[in-house]
């Protein structure tokens, strides 16, 4: 996906004279053509995180589309409050592509990590935010959000399902099932149709966290009960899930990154297996609900 944004951006510089690229020293070598060709609209502006939301909201006040990349922590977690103040606040437009993921800086420590980016942006009035399951649905995001007069959030990660479903921006449907409904959020797809095999189980796929597609959730989810698979902490979407389904009665479980930190260094599936974010663990977790009366 990294390198799917590097093309993209770089096409949008081409094509879009108001289009500004700011990079917090992360990305650099991905972008020595584009320093070369637009040199004065590709800043590296360095670790200096929340200095570059600052300057990239006097850009969207001119009148320039500002565009933000570096690793998730130091661009939700550092600057939230001129996330929040700047953008938020001012409903100014903006753009801010991240990598890393919750774990994909697995080697180094919780410095890196970043499993709370949504829930803090979830926070923030107003702000978009796109969870792309694979490369061909970022493509799709950007295109649609990157022209837009809102802040706009991509979470990209080093995973990828093997479905794409870059049709659609928000919910579709994987498969029906009677037992229960599993919704599956950005790259656990592969994850969740591995558990989900040998069930009568409906799974939902989501790349879209905000907006969210309250109307497509309404129609589903008739066995009232559900489980929330998302690459991030657990337990994030259940507010905006609890609004779309209000009146109905649900039994909500989550299936989830722990809201706890992570102290152990390998790759990303050795830290998912210290946590128990593993298709397995969620297969004994399908089975007990599908064995519910």
């Amino acid at each position: 996906m990294r390198r799917t944004f590097s093309r993209l951006m770089q096409e949008k510089l081409e094509k879009d004279v108001d289009s500004v690229l700011l990079l917090g020293d992360i990305g650099v070598f991905s972008f020595r053509n584009a320093f070369d060709l637009h040199p004065e609209r590709v800043f590296n502006v360095g670790i200096l995180e929340q200095s570059m939301i600052g300057l990239a909201a006097g850009l969207a006040k001119s009148g320039l589309n500002p565009f933000v990349h570096t690793i998730a922590p130091f661009l939700v977690e550092r600057p939230l409050e001129q996330l929040k103040i700047d953008f938020g606040y001012q409903k100014l437009k903006g753009n801010f592509i991240s990598v890393g993921a919750s774990f994909d800086y697995s080697a180094l420590g919780c410095t890196h990590h970043c499993p709370a980016d949504v829930s803090t942006l979830l926070g923030i009035p107003g702000f978009e935010i796109y969870v792309p399951g694979t490369e061909d649905e970022f493509v799709t995001q950007f295109n649609h959000a990157s022209g837009n007069n809102s802040a706009s959030y991509f979470r990209l990660s080093e995973e990828s399902n093997t479905k794409s479903f870059h049709h659609k921006i928000g919910m579709s449907l994987v498969r029906a099932g009677q037992r229960c409904t599993v919704l599956s959020v950005g790259p656990t797809l592969d994850m969740v149709e591995q558990a989900c095999h040998e069930y009568d189980v409906e799974i939902l796929y989501v790349n879209s966290i905000y907006p969210f597609d309250k109307e497509f959730l309404i129609e589903h989810c008739k066995s009232g009960k559900m489980v929330v698979v998302e690459p991030f902490y657990s337990g994030t979407m259940n507010f905006l899930i609890t609004e779309a389904l209000s009146g109905r009665n649900i039994s909500l479980t989550n299936f989830g990154i722990p809201r706890a930190f992570v102290n152990e260094y390998g790759s990303v599936q050795d830290l998912k297996k210290h946590i128990g974010f593993t298709s397995e663990n969620l297969q004994k977790l399908i089975l007990r609900i599908c064995s519910e009366d």
